[in-house]
């Protein structure tokens, strides 16, 4: 099998191959952004209030705009979506590469680029997770998400971001240019790929308000015990999660005494366990359930939060974080899957965007309940009470684990079907 072959199967279709290269190519930008955005800021002032709104804008606009743009995903073509919100995007970095070069950039200017680039990149993101169901069989989600998460961990995570703090060290522009660059040869990617508009829906009146179309999403949602659980699992264990995440940089540099390029080393790590389970993920498809899988990382996740509170070793931290990575790719790809599947084409723009917010939602929670505890009981208190809060998550979802795993795949339909 040669290299093409793995990375983009032919049965996936020549659709299929534009989505992940459109993917790829972002994520190369994004990845850059993930670096260089916090040092522009950074170089701009030294309050920790303006630097920490820097990351603020990375999630706010999930929470303000999430929902919406699920309903909003639900209603068009998507791909003219995608296009166009990407094609915002990269106007908004083009006028901040203007303001650089000319001199006229200010923090307030940066903060406002952040803020409008993030609500475009809301549509963008969860329009992209609507479009693989309408591609592939739902027999071969998983291998079409485990792509796309193959690209974001090499792409976003790996490749991005030391590329990003290079090109800032040539110049404070350069950075964004090639990051315009990489979003408009996305719409231009995934402009070559078919039409996507989802089926409109019989209505015995004129199309209903937006908020009509998300109050229907959620109602489904609530309605569906499988998906909902599933979106409960991972609001909860985002919080458990984000809560010693929060202070992972104190955590490595203080108890670990791992100094600042021991705790870049910590969390690059994770991306090498990713990478470990893109070459394994098909092998375990075949061989393991979704709800074997499911239950196995989940585990490990409760098992991952006591090692991090019992070490005192940086070198033993890598290692564990390593397996993070490993297993949150194949919970990341077998959720998505699971949810894909058992969610109708017409509702998964509004399903997706719920799952993002509560995700989000989740993080925000975590980090703030982590540093109170940290702030308190000291660095490891986060870690004891990610652990207990993970492990009573788990007994209470152990059984219904299976129910949420079974998500019927039909062989016999295409990607539409």
């Amino acid at each position: 099998m040669g290299i093409g072959e793995w990375v983009a199967p032919r049965r996936l279709g020549r659709d299929f191959r534009w989505l992940l290269a459109s993917s790829w190519t972002s994520n190369i930008g994004d990845g850059i952004a993930l670096a260089a955005s916090p040092l522009l800021i950074a170089s701009m002032t030294d309050s920790p209030v303006l630097v920490a709104s820097g990351a603020v804008m990375r999630f706010l606009p999930w929470l303000l705009f999430g929902l919406h743009a699920g309903a909003i995903a639900d209603r068009v073509d998507r791909r003219v979506l995608i296009m166009c919100a990407n094609g915002i995007r990269a106007l908004v970095l083009v006028a901040l590469c203007a303001f650089l070069i000319t001199g006229t950039a200010s923090i307030w200017i940066v903060l406002a680029v952040a803020f409008v680039y993030g609500c475009a990149e809301v549509f963008v993101d969860t329009t992209s997770s609507t479009l693989l169901p309408m591609m592939v069989k739902k027999k071969d989600l998983g291998i079409g998400n485990a792509r796309l998460q193959a690209g974001f961990l090499v792409a976003n995570q790996f490749g991005g971001p030391p590329l990003g703090a290079f090109l800032f060290a040539l110049g404070s522009f350069w950075p964004f240019a090639v990051q315009a660059i990489c979003v408009a040869l996305a719409v231009v990617l995934i402009s070559r790929i078919a039409r996507t508009r989802v089926p409109a829906r019989e209505s015995d009146g004129g199309r209903p308000a937006v908020h009509t179309d998300i109050v229907e999403g959620i109602r489904w949602l609530w309605r569906n015990p499988p998906v909902r659980t599933l979106v409960i699992i991972i609001l909860t264990f985002n919080i458990t999660w984000a809560a010693p995440w929060g202070v992972l940089v104190l955590y490595a540099t203080e108890h670990l005494q791992m100094g600042p390029v021991g705790y870049g080393a910590l969390t690059t790590a994770s991306a090498i366990g990713g990478l470990l389970s893109t070459v394994s993920f098909g092998w375990l498809e075949r061989r393991f359930s979704f709800a074997t899988l499911m239950r196995v990382c989940l585990s490990a996740e409760v098992a991952m939060h006591l090692a991090f509170a019992l070490t005192t070793s940086g070198a033993v931290a890598f290692v564990i974080m390593i397996a993070f990575g490993a297993y949150a790719f194949v919970w990341g790809t077998i959720s998505t899957t699971v949810r894909q599947r058992l969610v109708p084409h017409e509702l998964q723009g509004r399903i997706a965007s719920v799952n993002i917010v509560g995700v989000f939602g989740g993080l925000v929670i975590g980090q703030a309940i982590g540093g109170v505890i940290a702030q308190f009981w000291g660095l490891t208190a986060p870690w004891w009470f990610a652990f207990a809060g993970a492990a009573v998550t788990l007994v209470l979802v152990w059984r219904p684990i299976s129910h949420i795993a079974a998500a019927r795949v039909d062989d016999g339909t295409d990607a539409a079907g």
